[in-house]
């Protein structure tokens, strides 16, 4: 890998050397590196881009790393990654992707994660987008994530967008079984004329079972935004969403909540709040020494931490 790629590797995946445990990495459309352990395989698809990752039972306290990189301007590329975590598991995994593009055409990045979690089981999931380059092309990505979560397992999902991306429609679809629970923190930040759409659908079919979907986002100069949130409840459940938004500039940010209650047990609340910085926040600062555009960038990074 050459130096753009391995910057891009350290930020989508904090990775300064290959890691321990399993990995799969990917980069200008190709399979770069790979490695296995005992208990978690890592498979090749036959029928289209991809792979499997198979976590076998009762594996506890390992990671899988899955990161992929684009340098090469134009390329554009569709992958499908399953994940398969039997019961009783505790793992990490870590993905994202990094685009650096400095030529004219748009390179493009579009990928599909779905996750089939046993009973019992903990899974946190770390996906980070980033881009760079100063080529007129497009850095365009656009990630789709599946959940089907078994009885009593519990999925925490971190995302976290803050540089470089200029379009991008993510998308989560979640099913949960009994006893379920599902959180996602979302962090996200635009600038320029850049675009960004977050939807998420949750399905609380199972008794007991609950999600916490949270998103904070900045959008600065003239970029727009848009969160969709929709979740039902099918039984005996809990469900929360909240996004909170800081508009600056020229932005946009649109938030549009829909929780449907099908079970008469079903307690579920949304809450949005989008709004310009307290100009009282920025004075406190300032008092303390702080240019007005440092006092903003600290109230940013802070709200984002």
């Amino acid at each position: 890998m050459d130096e753009i790629q391995k910057n891009l590797l350290e930020q989508v995946a904090g990775l300064h050397e290959m890691p321990a445990g399993a990995y799969n990495i990917r980069a200008d459309g190709k399979s770069v590196d790979r490695a296995t352990t005992a208990h978690i395989d890592i498979v090749s698809k036959n029928d289209k881009q991809g792979i499997d990752i198979v976590i076998k039972p009762g594996t506890k306290n390992e990671s899988v790393h899955i990161p992929v990189v684009l340098s090469q301007s134009g390329l554009t590329e569709m992958v499908y990654n399953d994940f398969y975590v039997g019961d009783d598991c505790d793992v990490t995994i870590v993905a994202g992707c990094g685009i650096h593009n400095s030529g004219d055409g748009d390179s493009r990045h579009d990928g599909v994660h779905s996750f089939y979690i046993g009973r019992n089981s903990h899974v946190k999931y770390v996906e980070k987008h980033y881009g760079s380059g100063d080529g007129r092309g497009g850095r365009i990505m656009n990630p789709e994530t599946v959940v089907e979560l078994g009885e009593n397992s519990f999925l925490e999902m971190e995302t976290v967008q803050i540089k470089g991306v200029d379009s991008t429609k993510r998308s989560t679809s979640a099913k949960l079984g009994n006893g379920a629970r599902l959180i996602v923190t979302e962090k996200l930040m635009t600038h320029g004329n850049q675009t960004a759409e977050t939807s998420f659908r949750v399905d609380l079919d199972g008794e007991g079972s609950s999600a916490n979907i949270i998103s904070r986002s900045v959008a600065r100069d003239n970029s727009t935004q848009l969160f969709l949130s929709r979740i039902n409840g099918n039984n005996r459940c809990a469900g929360h969403s909240e996004c909170d938004g800081i508009i600056m500039d020229n932005a946009k940010i649109s938030a549009v909540p829909e929780i449907t209650a099908n079970h008469l047990d079903a307690q579920l609340i949304h809450e949005a709040a989008i709004g310009k910085i307290a100009g009282e926040q920025i004075t406190k600062l300032m008092t303390l020494g702080l240019t007005e555009e440092e006092a903003e960038a600290q109230i940013v990074n802070g709200f984002l931490k």
